[in-house]
């Protein structure tokens, strides 16, 4: 029993920074004020009336609206639609479409596993308050938040040492079977790399900003009770 609860201290530990990882990049692919931010300070929607395609600001964000609303619906394939020299064409080609359909896969698979983990920590949590076992839980709480900021300063390590391009170039091969990512189209314009590296930023540093509150709880209750006076 008691080997039991050790392993289910240390699951709770591991569950922390994947919960924290998999609501961050589940909260950036729905943040429609990133795609806009990412828009007017990467210049998407010169890029394509360079390319002949004039959207107005408001018809951008609706194409980011509609990219949204895609990734969280049962359609298999997107089907957008935008208006050119005044004729209706298809926004993104078959090879794009097929890679939007693999990334909105993975969006999936981030939802699931943020669900599973979610579970299991409130689950853990609950159990532990309602026991009144606060201190490993407590302990938990310290261990998980500091290895999160460990997890941040490994993924900023690589960044300095490979740079993200690079790194951005391996995890596509990694997660996609083939090389659509880099069809030509509109697809590339609407997501420059610039969308990725602000992502990544904003949700390093929040997930940052959350794992010091975790520990912060954690290790002040486990520091308050250890010099409690008896």
């Amino acid at each position: 029993m008691k080997k039991l609860g050790i392993a289910a201290k240390w699951l709770f530990v591991l569950c922390l920074p994947v919960l924290l990882l998999t609501a961050i990049i589940g909260g950036g692919a729905n943040s429609l004020w990133l795609y806009e931010h990412s828009a007017e300070k990467y210049g998407v929607g010169q890029a394509l009336a360079n390319s002949g395609l004039e959207l107005s600001d408001s018809e951008l964000a609706q194409v980011y609206v509609k990219l949204i609303s895609y990734y969280n619906s049962s359609e298999e394939y997107i089907n957008l639609t935008a208006v050119k020299d005044g004729k209706q064409l298809n926004l993104f080609t078959p090879e794009e479409a097929i890679h939007l359909k693999d990334a909105k896969g993975l969006i999936w698979l981030d939802y699931w596993v943020l669900l599973g983990t979610l579970i299991y920590v409130l689950a853990y949590a609950g159990v532990s308050l309602a026991r009144h076992h606060i201190r490993p839980l407590a302990w938990g709480l310290a261990w998980g938040g500091s290895l999160t900021l460990g997890l941040i300063l490994a993924l900023v390590l690589l960044d300095t040492l490979y740079g993200f391009s690079q790194l951005f170039y391996q995890f596509h091969l990694l997660f996609f079977s083939n090389e659509f990512w880099s069809t030509p189209g509109y697809m590339l314009l609407l997501y420059p790399e610039g969308f990725f590296i602000d992502g990544a930023t904003f949700g390093l540093l929040l997930m940052a900003g959350l794992a010091i509150v975790l520990a912060g709880i954690g290790g002040g209750y486990l520091y308050t009770r250890r010099n409690r006076p008896s």
